[in-house]
């Protein structure tokens, strides 16, 4: 087992050696305080792996990237907000082609890739972005800036790092911007996620490592039940430390994606509450998985949530429907420690039904179900769903 300390890091992607970053506001958003369009750089190739939805309606930026083929490098990612550049064809890709074209040749930009998000069905703004190429700061690591370009319905920026130490005192550094809140339920990997490292990692361990950072962080939250066209999270190394070790890393990379991800649900377009579904005694782990999951996207479990509402049947009635093997007389479910349903005590009362309230009322608690069907055990995470949730999405195009 290796010894390591991980320890926090102020200003994001500043951190990792190397890597440059800037934003811009070419009039996409109303707000010229905000950028709208961003990039991430470093001056040499770099490996790069990545994730993306599985909606099979996947955007053109992720249709592009994919064109390179598996094992291309690339020193440069450009980002734009208010338009998702999806369902926009083939006109889409070349549109994408356009605007890397006229990069800066001072830039050197190899393979350059780009990622979109905002709304679905109309073909990007290419002068507008490329007038941003004037504008942006290729040598700046305005790491703050670039976190809140890539925003969309988010309240707050999402941006992280971290340096890994190892017992010998060599180091590497990792940071990450993400933005997210609602259309959340990613199936890869609205999202997007950008990972850079000075470590000397090898290609293969980045495709594993996020894959596997993936499965136990974005994959296992919901804030609506929806999944984007876009979601994509992408890891990039510049090796510029010569430092690597695989157990540190897959710690800090893993501790850093779910960390981001608890933020997207904390954002959650009006939530308020934060609940992990912990599900034990399934008789495997993919029922475990299956009914955990319907737990973080039931509409009537997350308004329940919201209202504060100790009703356990709603949590009973998902896990029925999610067709897993379950049995009422073996069925429990507690809020945190306290027993909100067994086979003896099936009506709450008043004691108990207080007690329920309390924990409800945290921003952040636990609702443990046990099938006692078996070993098989899975947590996803979901929020509550608000009016301003409604609010929201009733007026994202205007």
């Amino acid at each position: 087992m290796s010894n390591f300390t991980i320890t926090p890091l102020e200003d994001g992607l500043a951190n990792v050696d190397g890597f440059y970053c800037d934003a811009v506001n070419v009039g996409m958003r109303p707000d010229a305080s905000q950028g709208d369009v961003a990039f991430i750089r470093t001056d040499g190739p770099c490996d790069v792996a990545a994730v993306f939805t599985a909606n099979t309606f996947q955007a053109a930026p992720i249709k592009h990237f994919q064109r390179y083929g598996d094992d291309f490098q690339t020193n440069f990612v450009l980002i734009n907000a208010k338009n998702a550049n999806a369902m926009t064809g083939e006109k889409g890709i070349e549109d994408i082609d356009t605007i890397l074209s006229q990069l800066p040749k001072s830039v050197n930009a190899v393979n350059p890739v780009m990622s979109s998000t905002g709304v679905i069905g109309y073909r990007l703004p290419v002068e507008k972005i490329v007038s941003a190429f004037d504008r942006l700061d290729f040598h700046a690591t305005h790491s703050d800036k670039a976190a809140r370009a890539i925003m969309t319905t988010d309240r707050f920026k999402k941006e992280l790092a971290c340096k890994v130490t190892l017992e010998d005192g060599s180091s590497f550094s990792i940071a990450a911007i993400c933005k997210g809140a609602g259309m959340i339920n990613p199936a890869m990997a609205t999202m997007l996620c950008f990972i850079v490292t000075d470590a000397n990692i090898p290609k293969a361990d980045m495709k594993t490592l996020l894959k596997q950072g993936a499965d136990h962080s974005f994959n296992r939250i919901s804030v609506d039940g929806d999944m984007s066209t876009n979601d994509t999270v992408m890891l990039l190394t510049n090796r510029h430390s010569s430092t690597y070790d695989k157990e540190a890393f897959a710690k800090a990379l893993e501790k850093m994606m779910f960390d981001l991800a608890m933020m997207i649900l904390k954002d959650g377009e009006g939530s308020n509450k934060v609940v992990a579904f912990c599900v034990k005694g399934a008789k495997s782990e993919e029922e475990a998985r299956r009914a955990s999951v319907a737990l973080s996207n039931s509409l009537l479990v997350k308004t329940a949530l919201f209202g504060e509402d100790p009703n356990w049947g709603r949590i009973a009635s998902t896990i029925g429907a999610s067709g897993v093997a379950c049995d009422e007389r073996s069925l429990t479910i507690y809020y945190d420690d306290l027993l909100i349903y067994s086979d003896e005590f099936r009506e709450l009362d008043n004691g108990r039904e207080e007690a329920a309230y309390r924990v409800m009322k945290q921003p952040h608690f636990t609702v443990t179900c046990n099938l006692g069907m078996g070993e098989g055990s899975f947590t996803s995470y979901g929020c509550d769903l608000s009016y301003e949730y409604v609010k929201i999405n009733a007026e994202y195009r205007t």
